[in-house]
């Protein structure tokens, strides 16, 4: 385990890349190489810091790697490839990972993932890994992360990846797995404004929040710095391991445009 240190007073929100780390391969600890670069940085974990972990590493780490010449398309793939141009088998994966496509076009297939995320691609990506694989998702985020955070003896870890939003251009750091950590914070009826009334819809993302600022620091390409401790933030850290990420996701029920 880390050691842990006395907190500071928050002062404000700092982020620590925590860089030099190794090429991730199937049964490596990510909590065991986080440790090695903390050390050494001169970093030991102070008791309100959060661990922020790339997706990619995790899922590395956890042997999500899939080469697409081992997938068998089906025909469901097959009308999914002719309708977007993409690999047949990059669909069929895509389909497996999903309990449901949304909208599917040459831009991007928008799915449900089978964790309840609204996505596109169901987070399979090709980027920083060897030609002809893939890497989908960890099979359940928050486990991994309480799994992470158990191993690191962490205050809190989030794995984040790089998602798009409706209406908006570009991407954000999101959380896909929180242990640890107060996912959501809810001000309604609770807080008030500058002129005494009561906040009505204010829910505060501080899990996703976290996760964009580490990713901002963390980068998206070369950089191969695929985790960060966030200070400041400790406020939300939990003595629990928390709902996790999955709470935050709106119910179906709530879905206005579908």
């Amino acid at each position: 385990m880390l050691s842990l240190s006395n907190p500071d007073v928050e002062t404000g929100l700092s982020v620590v890349p925590l860089r030099g780390m190794p090429m991730f391969l199937p049964g490596m600890s990510v909590a065991a190489e986080v440790r090695v670069a903390a050390h050494r940085q001169g970093e030991s974990l102070r008791r309100d810091d959060i661990v922020v972990v790339a997706q990619k590493i995790v899922s590395k780490a956890e042997g999500r790697l899939v080469r697409l010449g081992d997938v068998v398309p089906g025909p469901a793939a097959e009308r999914l490839a002719e309708k977007t141009g993409r690999k047949a088998a990059f669909c069929q994966l895509i389909i497996d990972e999903s309990v449901e496509v949304l909208r599917a076009s040459p831009a991007a297939i928008i799915v449900r993932h089978s964790t309840g995320h609204v996505l596109a691609n169901a987070g399979i990506d090709g980027s920083n890994v060897e030609d002809d694989a893939v890497l989908l998702w960890p099979r359940d985020g928050d486990v991994s992360a309480r799994t992470i955070r158990m191993e690191l003896g962490a205050p809190a870890v989030v794995i984040a990846d790089s998602l798009g939003r409706a209406w908006r251009m570009g991407t954000l750091g999101t959380a896909i797995g929180c242990a640890g950590l107060a996912v959501i914070d809810d001000k309604r009826g609770k807080d008030r404004d500058l002129f005494g009334r009561t906040l009505q819809a204010t829910i505060v993302a501080v899990a996703d929040a976290i996760a964009t600022a580490a990713v901002l620091t963390m980068g998206e390409g070369a950089e191969g710095t695929p985790a960060a401790i966030v200070r400041g933030a400790g406020r939300w850290v939990t003595a629990e391991n928390g709902p996790g990420a999955a709470s935050a996701v709106r119910p179906l029920a709530e879905d206005m445009f579908r």
